[in-house]
């Protein structure tokens, strides 16, 4: 497996490739889990090239605690993702991605990052966007793999990509969950044994939504009992519960069977912050 940690060593290695052959790419902060292998073996197998990134983006936070603290496990990462067959990885550092000018590009998302992560989280997609296209053109990746954890970062850059004309197909991947339910994610490892613990809650009220759904209950009243199962837990605060149209995100109020709708919760344990979603019908 190759390590690059400069622009022009990637870019060097990444036109040398044959036309003919093809090449996968995976995003990632670093702090793998098993979710992000999953990518990186489905890129290996649908790809003659597989090539990850690990790059912790500044842009996109936008708390600095939370940039702070991200995890950094580069050495057991590289290990991981040449035990997964990865062909290649690139580890650059800010200055070189952003050329010592750290900041965001403007989007048009048409409103996909208004809601849930982008209300809370200001600025975070413009800087998703940000580096996803940078990427992009800096590798020219025939397909790139993303988990559905992160639906409506998803989203979001299947639109900047259809804006953009750019020419890699989208790969969504399903998410990765740990035994109790929990997705995976770098961020649980911050969590301590009761905060994990309680952390399934996430999950057990996605599933209960869909469960509710199934048997024709109102969108109005599984919004009751997700904020009701969050208020009797000491642990766990919810940040929003929202129901919404797969391709608008738009919040959902009234249910219509020729639509296809996800469930998407946000809450904090303590200072670490959880995010999941679900597939409703």
């Amino acid at each position: 497996m190759k390590v690059f940690k400069t622009v022009d060593s990637l870019r060097k290695w990444r036109s040398d490739l044959s036309p003919e052959k093809t090449l996968g790419l995976v995003p990632t902060m670093g702090a793998l889990h098993e979710g992000h292998l999953s990518l990186i073996r489905r890129s290996r197998d649908e790809n003659d090239f597989c090539l990850a990134t690990i790059f912790v983006n500044p842009t996109q936070f936008d708390r600095k605690e939370d940039l702070e603290s991200y995890p950094n496990s580069l050495e057991t990462d590289l290990q991981m993702l040449k035990e997964s067959g990865c062909h290649a990885v690139f580890v650059p550092t800010s200055e070189d991605i952003y050329e010592n000018k750290i900041a965001s590009d403007s989007f048009d998302f048409d409103g996909l990052d208004k809601v849930m992560e982008g209300r809370y989280r200001k600025g975070h997609f413009d800087g998703v966007a940000t580096i996803v296209r940078k990427l992009f053109l800096l590798t020219q990746p025939d397909r790139a793999y993303f988990g559905e954890k992160d639906f409506q970062q998803l989203q979001i850059i299947k639109k900047m990509v259809r804006a953009e004309k750019l020419s890699v197909e989208i790969i969504p991947c399903e998410i990765f969950r740990e035994e109790d339910g929990l997705a995976m994610s770098s961020r649980n490892r911050r969590l301590d044994v009761q905060q994990r613990k309680e952390a399934s809650l996430l999950y057990k009220t996605l599933k209960q939504s869909r469960e509710l759904l199934k048997k024709g209950v109102g969108f109005e009243i599984i919004h009751n009992m997700a904020d009701e199962a969050f208020q009797s837990n000491p642990i766990l605060k919810l940040e929003y519960f929202e129901i919404a149209e797969i391709d608008t995100l738009a919040t959902a109020l009234i249910y219509d069977p020729s639509k296809k709708y996800r469930a998407f919760i946000a809450a904090f344990a303590g200072p670490v912050r959880l995010i999941d979603n679900i597939a409703l019908n």
